[in-house]
């Protein structure tokens, strides 16, 4: 399926045309790290505006700034200059309370499943978590198991398969599920998602992303992905940031920046995509 026709099919494309609130921008956002001589600027005045419905793609090698950003996003990183805006209003999350409120709309999915969670706390624990965060405390325990089903079966997990286990007693590829199966109950406005199919096979990840992009056009909700990969980022994205060192140097559409780059350092990670009706130069430096 190319690019084009993947975007023809979804169902909800006019609804998200037609609302295009801005959930999430950044005004001279900055991160440093050190004093002194010592001094390292990871995030460099960065702005951008991200709207509901909308899936943006943040592209750049190892080192660029990318993963610091996506931790301030979170308020899992304190933001060194500049202001971050959540639904139109500059964000607080001040105190544990508001940092909880805050989290009710933004979520992300990382990198490495096995590291995303609480290894004493079994897979039922991880889904109630969810529900009561999500104002479900008062539910029945029917109710509550129903609501947990219906997220593992969006995922293609069995419920009664999962209940009672740990994660460290799944699979790689059932725990990302379960991260998913998490996101299903939430409900966030906003998803971030740090190279979340890079550790699993091609026929998982194809999967994931289905899921994923399923679960957007259910909710409406926005979703950033993490990537160094050009191909991931064009073939998802309908807006495309590309950042080096810190700073955005490009972006726009994803058929802007891919087929028609403006910055050098785009067309140098354009080059490194492999191209299958063209033969590899392995001496390339």
């Amino acid at each position: 399926m190319v690019k084009g026709e993947m975007k023809d099919c979804s169902v909800n494309e006019v609804a998200r045309e037609n609302n295009r609130e801005v959930c999430l921008s950044g005004k001279g956002v900055t991160k440093v790290f050190g004093f002194g001589g010592k001094k390292t600027v990871a995030v460099d005045h960065v702005d951008f505006e991200f709207h509901s419905g909308e899936l943006v793609s943040i592209v750049g090698e190892s080192g660029s700034g990318k993963t610091t950003l996506i931790k301030m996003l979170l308020g899992l990183t304190s933001v060194t200059e500049g202001d971050i805006y959540f639904m139109g209003k500059k964000r607080d999350i001040r105190s544990h309370s508001k940092k909880k409120e805050y989290w009710k709309g933004i979520q992300a999915i990382f990198q490495d499943p096995f590291s995303s969670f609480n290894i004493f706390k079994k897979v039922d624990d991880v889904l109630l978590d969810c529900i009561h965060m999500r104002g479900g405390r008062g539910l029945s325990k029917g109710q509550k198991a129903q609501m947990m089903r219906e997220a593992c079966s969006f995922v293609n997990l069995k419920y009664d398969e999962m209940t009672n286990k740990y994660p460290f007693e799944l699979s790689g590829g059932q725990m990302q599920r379960l991260m998913i199966a998490r996101i299903f109950l939430l409900k966030p406005k906003i998803l971030l998602a740090d190279e979340p199919t890079s550790m699993i096979d091609a026929c998982s990840r194809a999967t994931i992303l289905d899921m994923l992009l399923k679960l957007r056009d259910e909710i409406n909700m926005m979703i950033i992905f993490i990537t160094h990969d050009m191909g991931l980022a064009y073939y998802v994205s309908d807006t495309v940031y590309i950042m080096e060192k810190g700073k955005f140097v490009e972006h726009g559409p994803a058929d802007e920046v891919v087929l028609k780059p403006k910055a050098e350092y785009t067309r140098k990670l354009l080059d490194d995509v492999p191209k299958i009706h063209e033969p590899w130069d392995f001496k390339k430096k």
